[in-house]
């Protein structure tokens, strides 16, 4: 159900110069629901208006974490995005608390350990937080100091999923 509620005009309205924006999906702990992480992720980002990368990339290396290494059958993963003063959070929250993100340092020869690393160097912060029994969020900021240039692939402004024709 959706309720919506507006403010009765004898109340002023609050003025915010910087709107906040938020978003939350709670998917599966699986490839298809990591991979779906991204897809929803940048679709918002684009309505939003908001650069594409870093924040995808971040977006898919956290939620392949959750649904591989956090995976606990039944228990689904959250992806949490919003915006506030200009910064960009990314969350991931699974239920296995028990288990802290520790960056590893793959070999060269090695097919995966490398995600909290790529996570590491593209986020301006990162880090986790415990949560109430048996969960935890891992966390990542991005500062918006760059505004999308318009026809930029990467803008937001349109993309594979946009509802405009292609030229």
């Amino acid at each position: 159900m959706i309720q919506e509620t507006t403010a009765s005009e004898a109340q002023p309205k609050p003025q915010l110069g910087n709107p906040v924006r938020n978003f939350t999906v709670q998917l599966s702990p699986t490839r298809r629901g990591a991979r779906l992480a991204r897809l929803l992720a940048t679709e918002q980002l684009r309505a939003w208006g908001i650069l594409l990368d870093p924040a995808r990339q971040i977006v898919a290396e956290l939620a392949t974490n959750a649904a591989t290494h956090s995976r606990v059958p039944g228990r689904d993963f959250r992806l949490t995005l919003y915006v506030v003063a200009g910064i960009l959070r990314i969350e991931v929250s699974d239920t296995r608390g028990d288990c802290p993100p520790c960056p590893q340092h793959p070999t060269r020869d090695e097919e995966s350990g490398r995600g909290l690393l790529i996570v590491e160097a593209l986020a301006d912060r990162w880090g986790w937080d415990p949560g109430p029994r048996p969960r935890k969020t891992v966390w990542a900021e991005l500062v918006l100091d760059h505004a999308p240039k318009p026809g930029n692939p990467n803008s937001g402004a349109r993309g594979a999923f946009s509802q405009e024709p292609r030229r």
